[in-house]
């Protein structure tokens, strides 16, 4: 049974990039432009991980992480924080909101991101 991603990413590009690796490792892919979007689609399908972007239209991504992971049915669904945001206290902010890596998209191939995904499923 595929492994399912949920991509929480406005940049079409890069969602576009990202979502195409995933396919091309196996991986059911689904994607949210924005938080409203991603927490709509977490009350009615539960993804095995989820990608998330920082910078978002609407709910900021570290709300939407937050929001995650206080809801009984979400909070153990691992996150993975995919930003531009790269500064140490970004990144120690989004580690201690409870994402499980925190990976900068100006540093990472998307097939590093596939590896890190298969790495936190195993």
């Amino acid at each position: 049974m595929k492994k399912k991603v949920l991509v929480i990413e406005d940049d079409d590009f890069i969602a576009s990039l990202i979502m195409g690796a995933l396919k091309r490792a196996g991986f059911e892919t689904n994607l949210a432009i924005d938080g409203e979007g991603a927490l709509k689609k977490l009350e009615t399908e539960i993804p095995d991980i989820i990608l998330l972007d920082l910078i978002l239209p609407g709910i900021g991504g570290f709300e939407v992480l937050e929001k995650i992971k206080r809801e009984d049915k979400t909070k153990k669904i691992p996150i993975i924080i995919l930003s531009n945001l790269g500064s140490h206290e970004e990144i120690k902010k989004g580690l201690k909101s409870g994402a499980d890596a925190y990976l900068v998209k100006a540093n990472i191939l998307p097939e590093d991101v596939v590896k890190k995904i298969e790495e936190i499923l195993r």
